[in-house]
């Protein structure tokens, strides 16, 4: 097997939580609540600061212009279109200006945020890359599951937001990160890619865990 084949064979029950989680579930089924779809995308909207952060390093890190090209695409989707998308999901869930302008990192946003600059800002490329792997990789698995069954929610965000993470959109971007991630041949570099490919799939679902049953601090 390669190594993401290796990888997320090993780590396939935490894998597969993450993409059948019941906040996916529901969404796809078109019953997701829109508290909950609300409080997810203000901490996506929180989170998406810390994703420009880490693939901004990613791409000065890059080993050559074609890496950083497709980071920089990446990135350009990320940007301008992503904020306005954001907003215009705010405005058909009923979101104020002033809930998600002030909107701040939960405990598990902020978590997740913050190893993720940490590893961009002290790694090396692949680990950049691994960790965007396992965070953009979960999201095509479900897009694409819920494409394959025919889901499209009634509901123009979940069905939009589905449409995002097809294969179509996110396809090319994943296969380049796997194929990237499968060259690695240093044998010390690679007990550190597993431990951040773990970390990163845990986070993931500690975030569909907050989106869904609701996060605060202690004194909030």
């Amino acid at each position: 097997m390669s190594l993401t084949q290796d990888l997320r064979y090993k780590y396939r029950n935490l894998w597969e939580r993450v993409v059948t989680h019941p906040f996916i579930v529901e969404l796809g089924e078109d019953r997701l609540s829109t508290e909950r779809s609300t409080r997810y995308f203000l901490q996506d909207y929180v989170f998406v600061n810390d994703l420009v952060m880490a693939t901004a390093v990613a791409m000065a890190k890059a080993p050559d212009f074609e890496a950083a090209d497709v980071l920089n695409q990446f990135l350009k989707g990320i940007l301008n279109p992503e904020n306005d998308l954001f907003v215009r999901f705010f405005e058909q869930l009923g979101a104020s200006k002033e809930q998600y302008s002030s909107a701040s990192a939960s405990p598990t946003t902020q978590a997740l945020g913050d190893f993720m600059v940490r590893t961009a800002m002290d790694g090396r490329f692949e680990d950049i890359i691994t960790i965007l792997y396992v965070t953009e990789g979960t999201y095509l698995d479900w897009g694409t599951r819920f494409l394959e069954a025919g889901k499209s929610p009634s509901n123009p965000v979940y069905r939009e937001w589905i449409g995002l993470h097809s294969p179509d959109v996110l396809g090319g971007l994943v296969n380049w990160m796997e194929g990237h991630i499968d060259s690695l041949n240093e044998g010390d570099r690679l007990m550190n890619i597993d431990r951040l490919f773990h970390t990163a799939l845990r986070y993931e679902y500690q975030f569909w865990e907050s989106a869904y049953h609701g996060e605060s601090w202690p004194d909030e």
